[in-house]
């Protein structure tokens, strides 16, 4: 690994923190939960791509199929209540929020190149501006996918018994990860100026020019 100061391993720390709590967030199904304060709830959880019922069946269609267990909220057999199940909002939170981890995946391997880049490469400014705006962008889309999930997951038409349900832990880590993204982003892009201002410091010829103090005259009388 090339030498890096402290504002270098900052972004790195913190990009890396981003890192792990988004992509807990996207994998784990605990975006939105039960609070298991009544008996035998329908709903137990639901996450970006998977969601778990418990004898549920769907009141506004008239078919005697109840949905149990732990399944893909695209899988086939949940094609009868997908009008139900994934409404506008959630289809919105899953697009931002992937686009989010998308753009993280790729702040990670710039991130990663950074960590073995010398200071004196010539792409070196413009990795750290790259990787800086990247990951701004992908906190920006990782936001909007919680400001989105955070209005609409617990409202009344959604899920049976929403007075017991709240958001989990996969969305707060979502909000976390996501905010720590702006810091990082950042950070790649202090280290960036600081890195023009050290190339344009460097290249200035040295002055001509010495500054000397006049010798003082002496005459013997």
């Amino acid at each position: 690994m090339a030498l890096k100061n402290r504002t270098g391993l900052f972004a790195i720390g913190t990009t890396v923190a981003a890192f792990i709590f988004i992509l807990i967030a996207f994998c784990t199904p605990y975006w939105l939960q039960n609070d298991e304060k009544i008996e035998n709830p329908q709903f137990i959880k639901i996450g970006l791509w998977e969601v778990c019922f418990v004898n549920f069946e769907d009141f506004r269609h008239h078919y005697d199929y109840r949905f149990t267990g732990c399944w893909w909220v695209f899988e086939e057999e949940y094609y009868i209540i997908h009008d139900f199940l994934l409404p506008g909002f959630f289809i919105a939170t899953q697009f931002f929020f992937t686009l989010c981890t998308t753009l993280l995946l790729v702040g990670i391997f710039l991130t990663w190149m950074y960590c073995f880049c010398s200071r004196d490469h010539d792409k070196y400014i413009l990795l750290l501006l790259s990787n800086g705006s990247n990951l701004v962008l992908s906190g920006i889309f990782g936001v909007i996918a919680c400001l989105i999930f955070g209005i609409n997951g617990d409202r009344r038409d959604w899920m049976p018994n929403w007075q017991h349900n709240s958001l989990g832990f996969s969305y707060a880590f979502a909000c976390i990860g996501s905010l720590l993204l702006f810091p990082a982003g950042a950070l790649f892009m202090i280290e960036a100026r600081r890195a023009r201002y050290r190339r344009l410091a460097s290249s200035q010829p040295p002055s001509q020019y010495s500054m000397e103090l006049p010798k003082s005259s002496h005459t013997d009388i």
